[in-house]
């Protein structure tokens, strides 16, 4: 039998304003993609086993994490898979709410690695609608990715927001990213980046590959080879 990897495949999907930043600072959720780039992110949903995102992307936007293309949809259950990939959500504190679209939206598999002081409070709010499973305190990517695997999730896609994409690269457990750039800027300190400051493996003397440049109607997609496990 062919061994599985130690850890799915993992792809990095952002979209950014040309200065760097994610959102705005207002309430109101900016949108920096395109409709024919949302329909290239639902063809890549559509080819993961899973899609993540943090607690605070769950809280602040709400998403529901599904193909919406009827027809992908069937192609998936045609080789039989789920009709969506599974959900995923990592939190450190457990302030989710069952109410939010992560959990009731879908009949996708859901998951939520939780910090171990967090365990009760996270099975108590949302145990019945996900299964809920301690990963450790502080939380630990690695583990979380090694229960991944052993779930069978082969390829794995992060939709943020910045605080978990910087976690997942400065551990170095990205093979691949997917950066879409919108032709504005945001210009506001208050608004959230990309990333946030921290050691990342690569810099000005290890630098990433460039795998693929895309403009897609009013955007560009830049896809970076973050390891050797990309096809590039």
């Amino acid at each position: 039998m062919t061994a599985r990897p130690a850890r799915p495949y993992v792809l990095l999907s952002c979209a950014t304003s040309i200065d760097g930043y994610i959102d705005d600072a207002t309430d109101q959720r900016l949108l920096l993609s395109n409709d024919d780039d949302l329909d290239r992110i639902d063809a890549v949903r559509a080819s993961c086993d899973a899609i993540m995102v943090g607690a605070g992307t769950v809280r602040r936007d709400d998403p529901r994490l599904l193909v919406r293309s009827a027809r992908r949809r069937a192609d998936r259950a045609e080789r039989g898979l789920p009709a969506t990939p599974a959900k995923v959500t990592i939190t450190a504190r457990g302030d989710l709410d069952p109410a939010a679209r992560f959990f009731t939206a879908g009949e996708a598999e859901r998951v939520v690695y939780c910090a171990t002081g967090a365990l009760e409070k996270t099975r108590e709010r949302v145990g019945r609608l996900a299964d809920v499973v301690d990963a450790g305190e502080p939380v630990d990517l690695g583990a979380v990715l090694a229960d991944l695997a052993a779930r069978g999730v082969r390829r794995l896609m992060v939709e943020g927001g910045g605080t978990v994409h910087a976690q997942f690269l400065a551990a170095g457990f990205a093979d691949e990213l997917h950066l879409v750039v919108a032709p504005f800027f945001v210009g506001d300190c208050r608004a959230p980046r990309f990333v946030s400051d921290g050691r990342y493996p690569w810099h000005p003397g290890r630098r990433a590959t460039v795998a693929e440049v895309r403009q897609i109607g009013d955007v560009v997609l830049v896809r970076y080879a973050l390891s050797d496990r990309c096809a590039g």
